[in-house]
């Protein structure tokens, strides 16, 4: 029986990109969860929803519970929804506080919960990390039509936006290494190329199709190193 993978994330793990030409987010029919089930016969159900938040994929795992232990692997992409605040808010009071829609520890516990959750319904979750944000870009993105000026001042300069996402993507990692979970890296495979700029969509945050076959080449590439160490090609084990 050919195997199955169930993935659960945002729209990075459903295969949203930014059609700059059409000026609107679509779906891509290259997607890397469409690319690895074809390169590797792999049967995948995608529950991903643009805009996920840890919370409210929660709450949509929680309604799948009692099927997660029918598949080889359960999928988990979550955090750069978390991560955002409102860009509105922030450029209308520069000197507030502002939260971001999950704050990190509620991020954290709220992931180690959903693991176990998943654990306990026979499932067996694997963590994927997050591409990398490009700051510059994204920085444009998100301050369009705003007092950009204002947003910069809160932030302090553009590269805190990587570094505050990148917070979230390391509470990835550690989970993972807690919860002794196998973990998909793609946020390597993106920072190992010379431009990985070039992998994202005009937003700065979202794989484009190359960044999408990027990703599938990533896991095809842990697939392979895990059969090479023992793993029939019937199972799925990650790296």
């Amino acid at each position: 029986m050919a195997p199955s993978v169930c993935i659960f994330g945002d729209s990075v793990a459903k295969g949203i990109a930014f059609d700059a030409v059409k000026e609107k987010y679509l779906l891509l029919k290259n997607r890397f969860s469409n690319l690895i089930g074809a390169r590797d016969g792999i049967q995948i159900k995608n529950y991903s929803h643009f805009g996920c938040t840890i919370k409210q994929g929660k709450l949509s795992i929680e309604k799948h519970l009692a099927e997660l232990s029918h598949y080889d692997a359960v999928i988990l992409e979550y955090g750069g929804n978390d991560c955002d605040l409102s860009w509105d808010q922030v450029a209308a009071d520069p000197k507030g506080t502002h939260l971001p829609k999950t704050p990190l520890t509620e991020f954290s516990e709220t992931y180690r919960q959903l693991v176990i959750e998943i654990k306990e319904s026979g499932g067996t979750p694997v963590l994927m990390t997050l591409p990398p944000i490009y700051a510059p870009r994204y920085f444009s993105w998100i301050s369009r039509n705003l007092d950009a000026q204002a947003i910069l001042d809160y932030l302090g300069d553009v590269e805190f936006i990587y570094r505050w996402h990148e917070m979230y993507n390391l509470a990835v990692c550690r989970i993972a290494l807690e919860q002794h979970l196998s973990l998909i890296d793609i946020s390597s495979a993106f920072l190992q190329k010379e431009n990985y700029q070039d992998l994202l969509c005009a937003d700065g945050i979202h794989p484009n199709e190359k960044g999408h076959r990027l990703i599938a080449d990533e896991i095809d590439q842990q697939l392979n190193m895990s059969n090479a160490h023992g793993f029939h090609s019937s199972q799925l084990a990650f790296a």
